[in-house]
């Protein structure tokens, strides 16, 4: 049985990994599912459709939100950036890429884009974290293979990279 609705389409301009993309969403579509089935990026994630596992988070504007709980028509004065967005512009990968990929950050790789977002905005606001600090900056995304210390200690290894000091193989 198809499901018929009646829900208004509006057009939006979406900003997203410095490319503007016009689409045209229903009133109701969350920016998660406009990012991935509109606009076919789908390195974000969604995992509980809640907000509380963080798979989905994107920067809006360089700071974290979970795009789970964000109406897409609502997301037009912003710019967005997903994981896709996060390389640096030669292609290569970014601090927080490289320090996962050195220090075994992931596993499944489910959760991987909610923390890459995060750690991202969580060095910008803060480029030398503690140890606690990298922990409670990833607090709010859910990783159920890890165990997260290697997380954390990506989190260490990144902000050094991106201050450009020297990190100990």
């Amino acid at each position: 049985m198809t499901e018929v609705t009646n829900e208004q389409a509006y057009e939006v301009r979406l900003r997203v990994n410095g490319v503007a993309y016009d689409v045209t969403v229903p009133a109701r579509r969350l920016l998660s599912d406009a990012l991935r089935h509109d606009l076919g990026l789908t390195g974000t994630h969604v995992g509980c459709e809640h907000g509380v596992c963080g798979a989905c988070t994107v920067l809006v504007d360089g700071r974290p939100m979970r795009s789970c709980l964000m109406l897409a028509v609502s997301a037009g004065d912003y710019e967005i950036t997903t994981v896709e967005g996060l390389t640096n512009a030669d292609g290569s990968l970014s601090p927080v890429q490289q320090a996962f990929k050195e220090c075994h950050g992931l596993q499944c790789g489910f959760c991987t884009p909610g923390f890459l977002t995060t750690i991202t905005a969580g060095i910008a606001e803060n480029p030398d974290p503690t140890r606690e600090e990298a922990r409670e900056m990833v607090s709010g995304n859910l990783c159920r293979c890890t165990g997260y210390q290697n997380i954390v200690e990506a989190v260490c290894v990144a902000a050094k990279l991106a201050r450009g000091a020297e990190v100990a193989p």
